[in-house]
């Protein structure tokens, strides 16, 4: 029997990507799905998928504290309880900080870090009565900083820290508190990645082919979750993008700039 069986799981950002994937995981394992996201027709899709089961899912603006207090509290109202919360939702940012609108840092912020706090505190009561699970999705821009994503690579630094802290203040609670570090994957996140307007690009140039699939990386994350790992690098360039940028920081300056500019343009 699976150690996930009945346990509720509130899974924000399901309706695409990672999400999507863990949404799907968590079921099949009989576990008490939740999830969220702001297009009612991909929620509405996601339901039809899995009309055999109870899946509660709701309409939400993580940027949006009753937002996510009506999320959270729904769930909690729907199956008694939350024993695992995956902050997994957010947005990204394509453009130079010269170039970019201060406000479009605002709205990644709002999402990727203040959605997460929004969550976990209406959830957090509820975790610690059930000595529950708390898992951040983060990524490698949470340790080193890319270029034009600077609001990106802010949002998922603020998270880290935040969830740094939170496992140590809950250290005696019976609460785990881990973060999953994601490198490039096939998500729809970069494909609506914000420009320097806030308004959503209509693709990205990066090469798919050579990056990690939503579902083997929502497989990852699942057994990280169910072995209560303390914290979670994915891909091998992630790897070593992280040991590089610890051991050898002015390289990894120029090896992150390579990459990411091609005859001194930005590559989105």
């Amino acid at each position: 029997m699976s150690v996930f069986k009945d346990k509720v799981v509130a899974i924000t950002g399901g309706t695409d990507g990672i999400g999507k994937a863990l949404v799907q995981l968590f079921i099949a394992e009989g576990a008490k799905v939740a999830t969220c996201g702001r297009n009612y027709d991909k929620l509405y899709s996601l339901q039809l998928e899995h009309a055999s089961v109870m899946l509660h899912a709701i309409t939400c603006d993580l940027s949006k504290q009753q937002d996510c207090k009506r999320f959270i509290d729904s769930t909690i109202k729907t199956f008694g309880g939350i024993d695992i919360l995956i902050n997994n939702a957010g947005i990204s940012m394509r453009s130079l900080f010269q170039d970019v609108d201060v406000e479009v840092i605002r709205k990644v912020m709002d999402v990727n870090f203040f959605g997460s706090v929004y969550c976990t505190k209406t959830a957090l009561q509820s975790i610690i009565e059930r000595k529950g699970i708390i898992v951040g999705i983060s990524s490698i821009a949470g340790y080193r900083g890319l270029p034009g994503r600077s609001g990106y690579s802010a949002s998922k630094f603020a998270l880290l820290g935040w969830l740094e802290a939170l496992r140590t203040e809950l250290l005696h609670s019976g609460v785990h508190v881990m973060w999953v570090s994601p490198g490039y994957t096939t998500s729809n996140i970069r494909n609506v990645a914000l420009n320097n307007e806030g308004n959503p690009e209509a693709e990205s140039l990066m090469d798919e082919d050579k990056m990690m699939s939503a579902e083997d990386c929502a497989r990852e994350i699942f057994k990280a979750i169910e072995q209560k790992k303390r914290s979670l690098v994915l891909t091998g360039t992630g790897k070593r993008t992280l040991l590089i940028n610890r051991l050898f920081p002015s390289l990894a300056d120029k090896l992150t700039y390579k990459f990411f500019f091609k005859g001194g343009q930005l590559i989105k």
